[in-house]
């Protein structure tokens, strides 16, 4: 991804942190003060972020140089040097804990997507819109880089016809139908149904893809046998590491899951100067 895609969330992400001055560093030592660091990592896990890493630091003080060790997408083991650092004291200790905390969430995310897409065969992993504010950019790359594959990226890329849509417009038939005259670039077109009986109105639509919301394992292999490939289908809902593997085996084409983004863990690394 191009660096222009995600300056913005580093530069305000300082620009939080910072303000006025790093108030400790700049009592503490003088400009021409430098030093060197290291990233550790502290866990095994999928790196995601790197590039972001590296960015932060430059765009804090284009003099500091990052070597990379690892790249994005790569796996680590718990103890290893990612990077080294080198620059000024004020300008590294400023730029670390936002480098850190962006490069820790891609990694929470990386790494979880990973375990998902080891568990989902030939099922396809998806995340959802449900990612931090301001961050979705970052955290829609990290699955990318966890082996996952992006859902819509908002509202506008694709239209997802969801419950609330299709009580409003007086069923699906309906509501697609509008989607269809309304859109002159027919953009993807998805819709969510929560039994058999939607699924076959839905087949009828020639949309693009079809959600199974909530659907038991059961009810999705009847979905599946029903559809006969004329369709791709989602599962989604209640989504966990511990289902994935069976709402896979239902032969679904793809799963999506909210928690790969909204309730990540952070993978844990240390930045310490050497």
């Amino acid at each position: 991804m191009k660096p222009e895609a995600y300056l913005s969330i580093i530069h305000h992400a300082l620009r939080e942190d910072i303000q006025t001055g790093d108030l400790t560093s700049e009592a503490i030592f003088d400009a021409d003060d430098s030093c060197s660091a290291q990233l550790i990592a502290k866990q095994d896990g999928i790196i995601a972020g790197l590039a972001v890493f590296e960015q932060t630091f430059l765009l804090q003080d284009p003099h500091t140089k990052v070597e990379l060790l690892f790249q994005d997408g790569d796996s680590c083991n718990n103890r290893d040097v990612i990077a080294r650092i080198q620059g000024s004291v004020i300008s590294v200790l400023g730029a670390e804990r936002v480098a850190l905390n962006l490069l820790q969430r891609m990694s929470g995310i990386a790494t979880l997507t990973h375990k998902f897409v080891e568990k989902a065969g030939n099922s396809r992993i998806l995340d959802t819109r449900k990612t931090a504010p301001n961050l979705r950019v970052l955290d829609k790359w990290a699955v990318r880089l966890g082996g996952g594959d992006n859902h819509r990226i908002g509202l506008y890329d694709m239209a997802l016809i969801k419950e609330n849509h299709i009580k409003a417009a007086g069923g699906i038939t309906a509501a697609v139908d509008q989607v269809l005259a309304y859109d002159n670039h027919r953009r993807p077109i998805e819709v969510e149904v929560t039994n058999l009986e939607e699924l076959k109105e839905a087949l009828t639509c020639d949309v693009d893809r079809i959600m199974l919301d909530n659907m038991d394992n059961e009810t999705m292999r009847e979905a599946v046998a029903i559809t006969q490939g004329k369709t791709p289908l989602e599962a989604s809902g209640n989504v966990s590491l511990e289902t994935v593997a069976s709402i896979a085996a239902t032969g679904v084409d793809c799963i999506s899951s909210g928690a790969l983004t909204h309730s990540v863990k952070a993978m844990d690394y240390s930045l310490l100067v050497v």
